[in-house]
């Protein structure tokens, strides 16, 4: 019996939910799932954005491309730069062979940015070029690499406070953001306590 209640429970694949809340959510994620728009989850630790993001991506036609994710607050701030963009050999010290990073390597797929409030401000400049242009230059390349990577990223922190402190870059906020979900907390799902 536990076992087909929780299989009556899923949604988006992999999520387990007996609250409406999240039902709701997950039916706002389905719908965008088949759009190339950017996609910001936002919502506390815990509340199973990453989940969601990997739904969002099992339920889109960039289903058999990558998943990557990437939790920027957990990146040096110094490495983060060559994480997401890659490098070519020699762009600096340690640099002994090309690498690929992130973004490339989710072309055709998705790449979920968690914790985006905590890239700093110099590289969000460079992340908004890549949402513009679908161009990325490695670090230490001279050449324009097309990428078709899908970007739905996450975060617990307020963005419009950031914002408002310049610490968050308002013209990348709009781009990230052309859908914004709400993940409801855990206290206002009683149906997932």
């Amino acid at each position: 019996l536990a076992t087909r209640a929780s299989s009556d429970n899923k949604v988006l694949g992999r999520m387990i939910t007996a609250a409406p809340e999240m039902i709701k959510v997950a039916r706002t994620i389905e719908r965008v799932a088949n759009t190339n728009v950017s996609v910001m989850l936002l919502g506390a630790s815990g509340t199973g954005k990453e989940l969601l993001a990997r739904g969002l991506h099992d339920a889109s036609s960039r289903a058999n491309g990558s998943f990557i994710a990437i939790n920027c607050a957990a990146i040096p701030e110094n490495l983060l730069e060559s994480e997401l963009f890659g490098h070519e050999k020699g762009a600096f010290t340690g640099a002994v062979k090309t690498t690929e990073g992130k973004i490339e390597l989710a072309s055709g797929g998705t790449l979920f940015l968690d914790e985006v409030g905590d890239i700093p401000l110099q590289l969000q400049v460079k992340l908004l070029r890549f949402l513009q242009e679908r161009t990325i230059e490695r670090i230490g390349g001279r050449r324009s690499i097309e990428v078709d990577t899908r970007i739905v990223c996450a975060t617990h922190q307020n963005l419009e406070a950031m914002i408002a402190d310049n610490r968050f870059r308002e013209d990348l906020y709009y781009r990230l953001a052309e859908i914004v979900v709400r993940i409801p907390s855990l206290a206002e799902r009683p149906g997932d306590a």
